[in-house]
């Protein structure tokens, strides 16, 4: 599994013309990829990371300001690029195998009481948001 958090202001997500997730104060936009042998563990490693990791004002966490988190699936995260001018997407997992995996990292991050706001899987989205800082991580389970 594969993430990159923003640190924003704000953010939100519309599908066709309307937004379907945003938050309006300080907190993290995870983009989340997913590939063919993520499970439960690489959700639990990664629904934590975004929690704890102290990237927020004051080197505080999500979970000690109780700030909130936009997750937004992204399968081109895992998009292979290093040959020719057309990505391949064989890397990343299919929809089937993705979509409960991304909704349980934010069931995760919900039962720690973190409010999470989400994008629409599989669909054309349009992410606004501003970057605070900027800090951005790219996060890679081990």
């Amino acid at each position: 599994m594969r993430a990159v958090l923003q640190r924003v202001t704000r953010a939100s997500v519309e599908v066709e013309g309307e937004i379907v997730g945003e938050i309006t104060r300080p907190g993290l936009l995870a983009l989340i990829g997913v590939t063919h042998d993520d499970g439960e563990a690489e959700c639990e490693w990664i629904a934590r990371k975004i929690r704890d990791l102290r990237i927020l004002g004051n080197e505080e966490s999500v979970a000690d300001l109780g700030a909130p988190v936009l997750v937004v699936s992204q399968f081109t995260l895992y998009a292979e690029a290093k040959k020719g001018r057309r990505p391949s997407w064989s890397k990343a997992a299919p929809g089937p195998v993705a979509e409960p995996l991304v909704d349980r990292v934010c069931e995760l991050l919900r039962a720690d009481g973190i409010e999470v706001a989400t994008g629409v899987f599989g669909a054309d989205m349009a992410v606004s948001l501003v970057n605070d800082g900027p800090v951005t991580l790219v996060l890679d389970t081990p």
